[in-house]
């Protein structure tokens, strides 16, 4: 059976989207690790629009490539930012002003890491991830962390600290690594993530519009641990009142029965 990892409370593939997924004994897998499901795709980048997708970018571009609008915030951005890979040392020791305070502004259930988490967190990483810092002068005031397979590229998290964002630096950070992943490595694609469930997120509509990402198609699978799925006999019936509910502990079970109508949007 493929890896999997923990990731929020389920377990994931640790593979890219595009390679199939073996599930055998995943059931046993999710008791062992006791966690509350495990999700993976299947028919990745497949043609008929689905309710659920990665954001990817498979094409070789040159900055005369992009809109007007944004070579000129890519240029802007580049005369005050700079955005290089660094090492698992630096992230550790200096990223977490900006991991903190983009956090503050995200509109999620989700209760942010303390710094010995986060540097516990980084640090647990093998090299088969890449990191990225964005700076302005010689403060990081972004990052992005990147999991690497063969010629493949995750751009797992990124963060940008709020207070600079008028120096356009997601610009110059995406308009970087996607020159390297894409240009000079030659990956198949780079991919940004698949639709977000959790929490409300601009960045893959930004990604699509600025710099030429698209929606790869693909449906999503989950198998329930016997718990959840008791707990999704019981509630599903009621979702159009429990939606209602915008308050916790409400949010968590919301963004259950949404992954759930999600999957069984493909059943007949």
């Amino acid at each position: 059976m493929h890896k999997w990892r923990k990731y929020n409370g389920a377990l994931v593939p640790d593979i890219p989207p595009h390679v199939e997924i073996d599930a055998i004994g995943i059931e046993n897998k999710i008791k062992k690790e006791n966690v509350f499901f495990a999700r993976w795709t299947t028919d990745f980048d497949c043609k008929m629009e689905t309710e659920f997708w990665h954001v990817i970018c498979d094409e070789k571009l040159d900055i005369s490539d992009y809109s007007r609008n944004t070579r000129s915030k890519i240029r802007r951005g580049l005369k005050s930012c700079d955005a290089r890979k660094i090492t698992k040392e630096i992230l550790i020791s200096k990223g977490y002003d900006s991991y903190a305070a983009a956090f503050s502004k995200y509109n999620t259930h989700l209760i942010p890491k303390t710094l010995n988490q986060f540097q516990e967190e980084i640090n647990s990483y093998n090299n088969s991830w890449d990191f990225w810092g964005i700076y302005h002068k010689d403060y990081l005031i972004g990052y992005s962390q990147n999991k690497v397979v063969d010629d493949y590229c995750d751009y797992s998290t990124i963060k940008f600290h709020p207070e600079y964002l008028k120096l356009y630096p997601s610009y110059v950070l995406f308009y970087t690594m996607n020159n390297y992943y894409l240009n000079e490595k030659c990956f198949r694609y780079v991919n940004d993530g698949a639709r977000s469930i959790s929490h409300e997120t601009n960045i893959q509509e930004y990604l699509i519009d600025k710099f030429r990402f698209r929606k790869a198609f693909c449906k999503l699978k989950v198998i329930y641990s016997p718990r959840i799925r008791v707990l999704l006999i019981l509630i599903f019936p009621f979702r159009f009142f429990i939606k209602l509910m915008k308050f916790s502990p409400f949010q968590k079970i919301n963004i259950l029965i949404r992954q759930e109508e999600i999957r069984r949007s493909y059943e007949g």
